[in-house]
């Protein structure tokens, strides 16, 4: 694997290309590596390729050969070839003998970047340009769809964007597949970039993902690149036209528009013209590249007479067609398609052209109202599309992807009211996500119907888990629909698949998986699955692999035939070990056998034999321990004894203090006890049962004349004599057997073992101690919660088993979860412990283990569900509103934080002022409300208050008054607070209502008095109304007589505050008197009136005269808010007799009557001959003249440019530009512009070839003027978009140094300087 940060070398120098044939041809890939004797391998969908009759492999030095004999639709797909590190991919494609096109043999590949190791993604940036894009959209898929590529090898990148490299335009045939590839550099990215991939302008296709859309996303850490992909499948007519792909960071976007055209199926019958005519370059694969490379590539006519044999019929000439207006018609991805059927070779030209034609929009003679463009309709709604027609008793067809809708059930609802027609579909899913059409007879409208997916939410959410280092981890995560799209996050990052597989994601219907196969250190956070509708958290914990031995292997001592068992219990009952002897691995045979059952392991070695006593290890797998112990072997050796030897019990230790036997409960106890003599002596067993005040471990039974007066010791035996069962005794002629299957907490005494024969007896004592695992404590108590932590304290076991108690083990769990995760893994010794790293607002609960020498036991039951959550912070902005003499108004705001439980409500407390006085409730309870007024408080005190926030974790800290609140209603002066609006004069209309309030302040209560010019009001029209804080006068209709100047008084005592208010209630004004004509002649009457007697209460605006002919009587506005009391009307008809009248204005409108005039006046017809003058004619014609010549221009290449002077003359000349002599106005790189005068050339992204005399003519009748210049072209290395800035700020500005754009405009023969 190559050091981070240095570029991986590639073993290739020569790289295999994807290729094309004919079915039953030979396909040679071949392959040259740097160096000879490498080893080569082939692949073929991931499987070695070995020779055989199918594949030939050859190789001769550095040069490797794949040949793929009598290749066949079967042989198609993904092909690799290996050496070293490095892996390059290529493609087979296989077409039928008739269709395929030649295709010239794989040209070399140049020297390339290398190629990234096996386990890199082949869409590496550091794969060599040529296999980049064959591996990733240069070849076509295997069921013969092909992908958007890039422009060609030699593409280059964006200096600008984001974009590494952007998605191209794309053909597809209906029915296939094809993919769109956008590249975002990554290496200054501190985030993954946004994608977002469009059709249209508005249609976001991530809610479109589904059967016929896929959007995926991966990142190359090795060359820093995100890959972005856009997979459309089954491709359907209705998907041809304009996508965009948008990429966006914290602080950059670009965004880049590409084409789908989308080509219906060709029979076999059928002659595809396109495809024949097509140009081509074999660059690309047998694709189409970039338009620069159409006029370099050639035209295939061979196919076509291939074809033509099959067509026996002759084609007629088809009908001359107007092709503008087929252009003009048609959609913009069907441009191509008919400039090609009707001869257009020109297709930028044709374009340029149509750009020009103004399009003639058809009127719809069936459709009054069409469909919209598009409907979008959430998933389970109902949609509406509704037309309207031009004929209500047309017949309507309604189409679904060309397919007529047929009455069904309640899905589809047709109605019909009068002229509209409305379709309606029922529970929307996303089969109705399609292209609609309404057809009325030859006319149709279409639509495209979005159907958008409900957000999709988590129904089981992730569980904790804690593991050892090297163990699997497996996340799994339930949604509430199949195939959603959702992402993992590890604290806040994406995850996403590395080279190395590190993580795993697997989709199981609803069920979503994240898999660790290994799990390190680094693995440990917060993982989090997150979803369009929520998120889902939990928490990993890796630990070191610590094995904890809870039983350890003895010693043992037996005796010849008899059974040995070492055995042993580790804490990871996964561990597996090896068995020691004397240093040398075990090997198991009949005789000796290892078992391993969960955390037991056992060493089981029967006939024991002199040879097999020695040093017994084991040692597990994985961990730096051993466990050893040794095996004696105890030989009896029974002395010869004449006959009526006494009986004798042959032990280690024989004698009258027992010996303690320690068993482990569940375990088999096996007491083997050798004996002797003559006649065969009788064996007794017995068990000592004790009864008293006293526990067990007291002395021993033999021992009781010892024992104190106090002691009240009852001892009674029991006779053992089965020999079957799981408590049974065996006796042969040299030994008595004492065996208890699977030991239990009452096999736990003293054992008495006697023989006897008729010389005499012997007798020996075994105590024997059964231990066992504790008993489960009791469910553990919580405590202290904080936000993130709690104290745990619980009880030791009621028994211990035997075995003093180690230490404890604390696991936890979330509330709706079933699994458990340990919180250590050392033993804690004490009877409490703080459990932290616990996420605020989730339910816990906690259990624990009690772990002695023997193991750890039953989990306690769980304990009282608790929430880690912290108390709120202290309420803001406490504040006392009012005091009076017994209550204080206090009102706050809510803390900052209120935890995950939100706030139970607050609490408020007082104490008057001094150390000594407790702090008493002012309410029982809480209250939820951000405001109180605490009443009964003693007059004249002084008290402080506090008031707290609490929610489920308690009481937060007091936010405290900052100094005591004196209980004494003050003094206030009494104020009124005008508003604004009353201080100046306050205009009603006559019937408006009137309300008028004021507030005002002042404690005590204000008396409020009202009064009008001096008078109090009276009367019920007019009434008031007060409140502690304003007061109110209302008058439900004004009329005039309420006109005047009111005035309203505060009082407090000996204290007041006074405000006047001034009232004009205004009306319409009377009409104007006494109108009349005081003067006619010629096409003009002047009229005279008197203001009118009532301006209605207010200034007059004017007044409008309006005339009317005497014939029709139609009124017209002659004059409007005019202020004058006479005026001429003039412009009248001559033979005519008019009519006048005039209204007056004011603020409330014009006077309901008019002053009209009682007799018609009469215009006379006077004879008038009229003389036109004679104009001396005046010659402005002028020859051409530069009044701003051209301006030699240093450029850098690939901006724009412009060259710009400034002509005038008249006629206005004609404009011509050239360049070293040659005329430039046939050339589409350079465009011409004239305006006002101002002659500009724009030269189109120059280079340096473009450098040289440009000149500019200008000819007239009069003459002909020319001015040039030299244009220098420089090279574009230190170009950006600021020499643009400069290039552009040029333009129509100031010269800043020697700019020509000071120009002078051509207007009409005369100059003006541009502003």
């Amino acid at each position: 694997m190559p050091e981070p940060g240095k570029k991986p070398v590639s073993a290739f120098s020569k790289k295999p290309r994807s290729a094309e044939v004919a079915a039953g041809s030979p396909a040679v890939f071949e392959a040259e590596t740097e160096r000879a004797g490498l080893k080569v391998r082939w692949q073929r969908a991931g499987s070695d390729i070995s020779a055989s009759e199918k594949y030939g492999l050859a190789a001769e030095g550095t040069r490797h050969t794949l040949t793929v004999r009598d290749a066949g639709p079967a042989d198609q797909g993904s092909y690799a070839v290996i050496a070293g590190s490095s892996k390059v991919k290529f493609d087979l494609k296989v077409v039928d003998a008739g269709k395929a096109e030649p295709v010239s043999a794989p040209a070399p590949a140049p020297t390339e970047a290398p190629a990234p190791a096996p386990t890199e993604a082949p869409e590496a940036l550091g794969e060599a340009p040529t296999s980049a894009p064959e591996v990733e959209a240069g070849a076509p898929s295997p069921e013969g769809s092909s992908s958007a590529a890039p422009e060609g090898p030699s593409a280059p990148g964006d200096p600008i964007g984001l974009f590494v490299m952007r998605p191209q335009d794309g053909e597809v045939t209906v029915g296939g597949s094809i993919t769109f590839s956008a590249r975002v550099a990554g290496a200054s990215l501190l985030k993954p970039p946004v994608v977002k991939w469009f059709k249209g302008k508005w249609v976001d296709l991530s809610s479109k993902v589904g059967q016929h859309l896929q959007l995926r996303d991966s990142y190359d850490r090795t060359s820093k690149v995100y890959l972005f992909e856009l997979h459309i499948m089954d491709a359907q007519a209705s998907f041809a036209g304009g996508y965009r792909c948008e990429v966006s960071t914290k602080d950059k976007f670009d965004s880049c528009n590409f084409n789908l055209t989308v080509h219906e199926a060709v029979g076999p019958g059928d002659v595809d013209l396109r495809s024949t005519f097509r140009r081509t370059s074999l660059a690309g694969g047998g694709r189409r590249i970039s338009d620069s490379h159409e006029d370099t590539a050639t035209l295939d006519f061979s196919s076509l007479l291939r074809k033509s044999s099959l067509r026996t019929p002759r084609l007629e000439a088809p009908a001359e067609e107007d092709v503008w207006e087929i252009l003009r018609q048609a959609p913009p991805s069907e441009y191509e398609r008919i400039a090609f059927q009707h001869g257009v070779t020109d297709l930028r030209g044709m374009l340029k052209r149509l750009k020009g034609i103004k399009r003639d929009e058809k009127k719809s003679t069936a459709f009054q109202k069409k469909l919209q463009p598009a409907y979008q309709v959430s998933k389970g709604h109902k949609i509406r599309l509704m037309v309207e027609l031009a004929d209500p008793d047309a017949e309507v067809k309604w189409l679904k992807n060309g397919q007529e809708i047929q009455m069904s059930g309640s899905k589809y609802i047709f109605e019909s009211i009068g002229a509209k027609r409305t379709l309606t579909i029922s529970q929307c899913s996303l089969a109705d996500d399609a292209a609609y059409q309404c057809v009325v007879g030859d006319e149709k409208c279409s639509t495209e119907l979005f159907v958008k997916e409900p957000p999709v939410l988590i129904t089981r959410p992730l569980e904790d888990q804690l593991v050892m280092v090297g163990q699997r981890v497996e996340f799994e995560c339930e949604v509430s629909e199949e195939g959603a799209q959702v992402k993992w996050l590890k604290d806040g990052v994406e995850l996403t698949r590395e080279e190395t597989f590190k993580y795993r994601f697997k989709k199981d219907g609803q069920k979503h998986h994240l898999i660790i196969n290994e799990a390190t250190l680094e693995d440990a956070g917060h993982y989090a699955l997150r979803t369009s509708g929520g998120q889902a958290l939990a928490e990993l914990i890796v630990q070191e692999k610590k094995l904890e031995v809870y039983q350890s292997i003895a010693d043992l001592t037996v005796g010849s035939k008899d059974q040995a068992v070492f055995k042993c219990e580790v804490s990871d009952e996964n561990v597996r070990g090896v068995w020691l002897k004397n240093g040398k691995e075990l090997v198991p045979d009949s005789r000796i056998k290892v078992s391993h059952i969960g955390r037991v392991h056992k060493l089981t070695i029967d006939d024991v034999t002199p040879a097999d006593e020695a040093d017994y290890s084991f040692v597990p797998e994985g961990f730096a321990c051993n466990l050893s112990a040794k095996l004696h072997f105890m030989e009896v050796k029974i002395d010869f004894v004449p006959r009526q030897e006494p009986p004798k019990i042959h032990l280690d230790c024989p004698g009258r203090v027992p010996d303690t036997i320690v068993v482990v409960a569940g375990n088999k106890l096996r007491l083997d006890v050798p004996i002797s003599g003559d006649p065969a002596p009788t064996v007794i067993w017995q068990k000592t049962i004790t009864k008293g005040n006293k526990v067990a471990a007291g002395p021993a039974p033999d021992a009781t004349e010892e024992s104190g007066a106090g002691d009240e010791w009852v001892f009674d035996k029991k006779l053992l004599c089965e020999t079957e069962g799981r408590v049974r005794v065996e006796t042969t002629k040299d030994r008595s057997i004492f065996t208890v299957e699977g030991a239990e907490q009452e096999d736990e005494g003293v054992y008495v073992v006697t023989v006897k024969n008729p010389v005499g007896e012997d007798q020996v004592s075994l105590t024997v101690k059964v231990i066992d695992v504790p008993d489960a404590p009791a469910a553990p108590e919580i405590s202290k919660v904080g936000e993130d932590s709690c104290t745990v304290r619980w009880e030791p076991p009621a028994y211990d088993g035997g075995q003093p108690v180690l230490g404890y083990i604390l696991e936890r769990k979330k509330k709706k979860s079933y699994r458990w995760m340990r919180l250590n893994f050392d033993l804690l010794r004490e009877l409490s412990h703080e459990a932290r790293r616990m996420i605020e607002g989730v339910i816990y609960e906690m259990r624990v283990y009690a772990v002695n020498a023997v193991g750890m036991s039953r989990p306690s039951p769980a304990s009282q569900p608790f929430m880690p959550i912290g108390p709120p912070s202290e309420p803001t902005h406490l504040a006392v509103e009012d005091v009076s003499d017994t209550t204080v108004s206090l009102k706050w705001r809510p803390p900052e934080r209120a935890g995950a439980g939100g706030l139970d409500g607050y609490s408020v407390e007082y104490r008057r002022e001094g150390s000594g006085s407790a702090w008493v409730s002012a309410l029982p309870g809480l209250i939820e409300r951000t405001s109180l007024l605490v009443k009964d408080l003693p007059t004249g005190a002084r008290v402080l208050f506090r008031v707290r926030a609490h929610n489920m974790a308690g009481a937060g800290p007091p936010a405290t008054t900052k100094e005591p609140v004196t209980v004494q209603e003050l003094l206030q002066r009494p104020r009124l607070q005008l508003p604004r609006h009353l201080r100046q004069t306050i205009q009603k209309k006559v019937g408006e209502p009137v309300n008028l309030l004021i507030p005002f302040q002042g404690k005590p209560r204000p008396q409020v008095t009202w009064t009008k010019e001096g008078q109090p009001l009276a009367g019920e029209e007019v009434s008031i109304r007060n409140s502690p804080t304003d007061t109110i006068l209302f008058i439900r209709a004004a009329r005039r007589a309420h006109s005047g100047i009111y005035q309203v008084t505060l009082r407090v005592e000996n204290m007041e505050d006074k405000a006047q208010l001034v009232l004009q209630v205004v009306d319409r004004p009377s009409p104007p008197q006494d109108i009349q004509v005081a003067e006619a002649w010629g096409f003009n009457v002047a009229l005279e009136w008197k203001p009118p007697q009532d301006d209605g209460n207010t200034e007059l605006w004017g007044y409008t005269v309006q005339k009317a002919d005497k014939k029709t009587m139609e009124w017209f506005t002659v004059l409007e808010h005019y202020r004058r009391t006479h005026c001429v009307v003039s412009e009248l008809i001559i033979g005519n007799g008019y009519y006048f009248r005039v209204f007056s204005h004011n603020t409330v409108g014009p006077s309901e009557r008019a002053a009209a005039t009682r007799e018609p006046v009469f215009i006379p017809r006077p004879g008038i001959t009229y003389e036109l003058p004679k104009y001396k004619a005046l010659d402005f014609s002028e020859a051409p003249s530069f009044t701003r010549p051209l301006v030699n221009r240093s450029v850098i290449a690939g901006y724009n440019t412009t060259l710009c002077c400034a002509v005038r003359g008249s006629p206005k000349p004609k404009i011509s530009w050239f360049k070293n002599g040659l005329d430039l106005s046939k050339d589409a790189r350079f465009r011409m512009f004239s305006k006002q005068g101002v002659l500009t050339l724009e030269i189109r992204k120059p280079c340096p070839f473009d450098g040289g005399v440009y000149a500019c003519r200008a000819t007239n009748l009069e003459g002909e003027a020319q001015c040039e210049c030299r244009l220098e072209v420089r090279g574009g290395a230190g170009a950006g978009p600021y020499a643009r800035n400069l290039e552009g700020s040029w333009t129509g500005h100031l010269p800043a140094a020697g700019c020509v754009c000071k120009c002078v405009h051509w207007s009409g023969g005369s100059t003006r300087r541009a502003a």
